[in-house]
């Protein structure tokens, strides 16, 4: 039987040169459908003509299971030919000669499409260097996907194929074979509605971090996710893209210690403080015999609706510790959740995110890491090393002992807008990690926790699938300039010059979670994050505006300039903040007064710049989550999810200002409030001698700005307004002088950071 995909895993063990093979089987399309499927992509991104590209699959261009793509043109062809070894590998190869052939962009912001008449010669093989190419977190679920429909999922489908992406999680749906599984158990409709989180709090309900907060999902709710999810599987599956389903971890509802009073569960640790209505459910003990019998049921009911392509993520002890740690009960865990998957499908793989490790490598110390990853048989789990381009994890645990692992970015904390990122260490550390002796390493990966937003670092990791050797990062910003723009332009590829030796040039070891000063509850401990020269960033800004006059018309350089102006905006907040503290403290009322007055117009002027462009309004957030409701109560809980989960991130602000987001209509509303009501308090207390109370303004400023707001129901524009490069213009014009005269930024050695999440 012909098979529309092949891939084969490869794990290096212990011994160098000795590898197991696990052959992943696929059979339900044929081949011809996956040509259609890639011409469709094609015909999406360019329309008519896509008849200028002539593709076809050939499996015999892959070497060693790795993809592999052909690309011909000789003057007298009016047609360039894609040869792929899968159609993600033609859809690879067809972004692959758009990019370097006819310096074209495509980017989760705006194409820039550019087909030159006639269409450049070319013939060129490009293979692989890994098996798999992954993408996602599963964080990315809840602060990036959530409220999206088919139409923004059929985009990002295109996205992962014109990438080489071949491995992605597939993940809705899943609570809605959960509420068939749970009622089979006879769980009351009232137990499982304490037990689902809302739909922006999933990815935390999912991994038994929470239960219960934002809730419940309806039938409505999960009749959609089944939808989608069948679509979502159908196009990955044409595209040759292997979507990772949900396995069973263990967790069930609090519930089911009444339903079976003879099993044995612990009651998983308190996560983030929550409040225990909406924390710690239960984990099965991996040896009692409920174990298989609820993943029997689960897998079964979950294969039955989606059917199977035999990887499948399973994340138990996310951000908490297993209540022991003997290092039989870890490995009897991991043979349990690895057996609950086999037992249903032999041909299981189980892909782990590595956070665990990261997250407290304490407790995971390498004998408890090899205990919990050895159990599994070699080759048959994927470690995914989850934050590699800042703190690899493969270096301290043996290259996983022998597990295969795939080299992640994470780069993105919470969906938070700041640009950042560490080009060097990817750059440099995907080849090191390749080559180390003994490594398992199988592939490149993207894990943002949220995504829409500093593209560039993530166009050059995924061109870390193919490329041979470190790019020369100047030419490759230059280059990445003029793409993105759709023509060179002097101007503009300084800018990127000074934003790559400056905000893309974090070496540090400490995670950049984006807790910018001025999306954070007002206090006197905020630590700026800055680890280059602001003036950089003042003069990459001054390079991007003078860029206009050649390239107004692109709708990439717009939101370049709004992000820009937004991050001089950022940094100018981070000094007024600092001075306000000063003459705060050493009682100077005049030079208060006046940086209470620049961190009011900072404020207002960032909210103008954003108001400017479609992609940082918060309205288009509040408008999709309202969008997925069926009912007016349906839309006004999902709102209520929406607001919260970027400002509060709990009902009492567990996670406060973690997904925080810079987006007109949350500046003004949120951001701006909060801060003018710290400088009445502290304003107050230096004319009257009354001392700063910090828990009483907490508990006060919760009460009046930061609670209300995620209640509150107004509407916020969906559509732009205002001249993007006018009002970037004025207000460099405005505030260049500041930049200038900034002496009061704090150093990095006062740079602190806590991971949350």
């Amino acid at each position: 039987m012909e098979r529309y995909c092949f891939f084969t895993l490869v794990a290096a063990l212990a011994v160098p040169c000795v590898f197991a093979v696990v052959q992943i089987d696929y059979s339900p399309i044929l081949l011809t459908g996956q040509q259609q499927a890639v011409e469709n992509l094609i015909e999406r991104v360019i329309g008519n003509a896509s008849r200028l590209f002539n593709v076809s699959i050939n499996e015999n261009l892959s070497e060693g299971n790795k993809a592999a793509f052909k690309l011909t043109k000789e003057t007298s062809s009016d047609q360039v030919f894609i040869e792929g070894s899968s159609s993600v590998a033609i859809a690879w190869g067809f972004h692959y000669y758009l990019k370097h052939f006819c310096d074209s962009h495509i980017s989760w912001d705006y194409d820039e499409i550019n087909l030159p008449q006639p269409l450049p010669d070319v013939n060129i093989t490009v293979n692989a260097n890994d098996i798999w190419r992954y993408y996602q977190n599963v964080c990315t679920w809840s602060y990036s996907y959530v409220w999206w429909d088919w139409g923004r999922w059929e985009r990002e489908i295109d996205w992962m194929a014109l990438n080489g992406i071949n491995m992605a999680l597939a993940f809705n749906g899943q609570e809605a074979v959960w509420n068939r599984v749970y009622k089979k158990f006879n769980m009351k409709e009232a137990d499982i509605d304490k037990h689902f989180t809302g739909p922006a709090f999933l990815a935390w309900g999912r991994m038994g971090n929470m239960r219960g907060f934002g809730g419940p999902l309806n039938d409505n709710w999960h009749e959609k996710s089944l939808v989608l999810q069948h679509k979502i599987l159908a196009r990955m599956r044409l595209l040759g893209i292997n979507p990772v389903l949900p396995a069973f971890s263990g967790q069930v509802p609090r519930s089911f210690k009444e339903l079976f009073p003879g099993s044995t569960f612990t009651e998983l640790p308190k996560w983030n403080n929550f409040a225990d209505d909406y924390c710690c459910p239960l984990l099965l003990s991996p040896t009692d015999q409920q174990f298989e019998k609820i993943a029997d049921s689960y897998m079964k009911e979950m294969l039955a609706e989606f059917g199977s392509d035999h990887v499948y993520a399973c994340d138990t002890f996310n951000e908490m510790n297993p209540h022991s740690g003997d290092t039989h009960y870890l490995a009897n865990m991991s043979r349990a959740i690895y057996r609950s998957m086999v037992q249903v499908d032999p041909k299981s793989i189980w892909l782990l995110q590595g956070w665990l490790f990261h997250n407290d490598p304490i407790f995971w110390t390498e004998s408890r890491a090899k205990a919990f990853l050895t159990a599994v048989p070699a080759g048959s789990m994927i470690v995914l090393d989850l934050h590699a381009e800042q703190n690899p994890q493969y270096t301290r645990l043996s290259s996983f002992f022998g597990q295969p692992f795939i080299w992640c970015m994470l780069h993105n904390f919470g969906g938070t807008l700041g640009m950042h990122g560490s080009v060097e260490s990817v750059n440099n550390n995907v080849f090191i990690a390749r080559t180390a002796e003994n490594s398992s390493m199988v592939g490149t990966g993207l894990t943002p926790e949220g995504i829409n937003q500093n593209y560039v670092m993530y166009e050059l990791m995924t061109e870390m699938g193919y490329r041979k050797e470190p790019v020369n990062l100047v030419e490759w910003f230059t280059n990445y300039a003029r793409r993105r723009y759709g023509q060179e332009n002097e101007e503009a590829a300084s800018g990127w010059k000074y934003l790559l030796k400056s905000t893309y040039n974090y070496t540090q070891e400490k995670s950049l979670h984006g807790k910018y000063t001025i999306c954070r509850r007002p206090g006197f401990n905020i630590r700026p994050q800055i680890w280059y020269d602001p003036s950089d960033v003042l003069a990459a800004w001054s390079h991007l505006i003078s860029a206009s006059n050649k390239l107004a018309e692109s709708k990439n350089y717009a939101h370049d300039v709004v992000d820009i102006t937004r991050q001089a905006m950022q940094i100018l907040f981070e000094e007024a903040y600092a001075r306000l503290i000063k003459s705060y403290d050493a009682k100077k009322q005049d030079q208060f007064q006046t940086e209470a007055e620049n961190i009011v117009k900072i404020l207002a002027d960032l909210e103008k710049i954003l108001a400017t462009n479609e992609k940082f309004l918060l309205g288009v957030w509040i408008k999709a989550a309202r969008d997925m409701g069926y009912t007016p109560l349906d839309a006004n809980l999902y709102e209520y999810n929406a607001r919260n989960q970027i400002t509060l991130w709990g009902p009492n602000g567990e996670i406060l200002d973690y997904a925080t987001k810079q987006w007109s209509g949350i500046v003004s509303h949120y951001y701006a409030p909060r801060w003018k009501y710290f400088i009445t308090t502290l304003n107050t207390s230096l004319t009257e001698g009354i001392p700063f109370n910090h828990s009483q303004f907490s508990q006060d400023i919760f009460k009046h700005v930061e609670q209300p707001f995620t209640l509150d129901l107004t509407m916020f524009p969906t559509k732009p307004d205002g001249d993007t490069v006018e009002t970037a213009t004025d207000l460099y014009n405005g505030w260049h002088n500041f930049f200038l005269t900034m002496n009061a930024m704090q150093s990095m050695d006062d740079f602190k950071e806590v991971i949350l999440v």
